[in-house]
């Protein structure tokens, strides 16, 4: 007893990777990579003290402090600045790619730690003018209860 299968379809659509909304990078830098005038503190800093800039970013990123000084060890691309570069781009979600940041850092370091620090402000800013704090509790709303302290009313209770 022979089977015969009938003639096999053509697969036309690939299986791919499937990326929700969420993990889209839709965001852009702040600033541009070449926007030092923006903040002129950070600025001077990374080209009179790069070093102490890099640390300085790593550390308001939630690094070590002196763990962009590994990078003087390292040899042509400074790999902890592409890394600490490509963790501020994918926790903020901004477009770019890890060869885009291994060129910036390579050819632009200083430029690219200012930018960085530039975004971690801009973020830090915008989170803070988000939350709002109360120092002082709301009054009491006396006009629910219909007597002046809570005590009051406890006493008038018992």
């Amino acid at each position: 007893m022979a089977i015969i299968y009938p003639q096999s379809q053509v697969l036309m659509i690939q299986p791919g990777v499937v990326a929700s909304v969420a993990e889209a990078r839709t965001e852009m830098w702040a600033s541009s990579l070449f926007s030092c005038c923006e903040d002129m503190g950070t600025c001077c800093l990374g080209f009179w003290c790069p070093c102490c800039l890099a640390c300085q970013v790593s550390s308001e990123h939630g690094e070590g402090l002196c763990l962009p000084l590994v990078d003087i060890l390292s040899g042509m691309v400074p790999s902890v600045a592409m890394a600490l570069r490509t963790s501020v781009r994918e926790r903020y979600r901004i477009q770019g790619s890890i060869c885009d940041d291994c060129c910036v850092v390579t050819f632009f370091s200083s430029c690219a730690f200012c930018q960085m620090s530039r975004e971690l402000k801009k973020r830090r800013q915008r989170h803070l003018s988000l939350v709002t704090v109360t120092s002082n509790p709301p009054p009491y709303n006396q006009a629910l209860m219909g007597h002046a302290h809570p005590q009051q009313f406890v006493a008038k209770l018992a």
